[in-house]
């Protein structure tokens, strides 16, 4: 049986966006899953300085962060290899991130206790229902995602945009917004809010 290294893996997940069970894909996928629940495990079960925390997070990634990155824990993550961190990014307590098919943070986002990135859909037909959608999240820059906020597959939170606590985001969301409901709509363009 052939072994799929990671950058085929996340060029296959990019391109295809569906992931079949019982597959090469799925193996490797599973495999790179259980790693990220084992090094969640242990982030998320030990006493660590902000640069521990760090250390690990750079493992469950794979990317180097930047000085200004911070994490609260407890943090869930799917999948890990495919989260891009911008600088300046903090991500509060409790937050789970899906990243199969692709979750990237932009530089100085706020990201609220208990958010959910999820970026898998399963089949509609209940014969395929094992069968995984992937479409990615990005989240621009100065974004502010808040409390218990889940953010759904394919959307695009853009720049300096704010979802509201407790928004599912269904849909891509214009710069300079604010958003919230469920599903989340438009509340306010951010200017409104500025307090010059």
């Amino acid at each position: 049986m052939r072994r799929i290294e990671l950058t085929e893996l996340l060029s296959r997940f990019a391109k295809e966006q569906v992931i079949y069970p019982n597959t090469e894909v799925h193996r490797a996928m599973t495999k790179v899953s259980s790693e990220a629940r084992y090094l969640s495990t242990k982030l998320n079960n030990g006493v660590y300085t902000d640069e521990q925390i760090k250390a690990q997070m750079t493992q469950i990634t794979g990317q180097e962060l930047d000085e200004g990155f911070s994490l609260f824990l407890p943090f869930t993550s799917d999948f890990g290899k495919n989260i891009k961190i911008g600088k300046n990014v903090f991500i509060n307590s409790g937050c789970r991130f899906q990243d199969q098919g692709g979750i990237t943070i932009g530089d100085q986002c706020l990201i609220g206790h208990n958010v959910v990135l999820a970026i898998i859909n399963h089949d509609y037909h209940p014969e395929k229902r094992g069968i995984m959608h992937l479409r990615p999240i990005v989240l621009k820059e100065k974004t502010w995602i808040g409390s218990n906020a889940t953010i759904l597959p394919g959307v695009t939170v853009g720049e300096n945009s704010v979802v509201a606590a407790e928004a599912v985001v269904t849909k891509d969301v214009p710069a300079n917004t604010i958003v919230g409901g469920n599903p989340a709509k438009f509340l306010s363009n951010l200017a409104d809010k500025i307090e010059e």
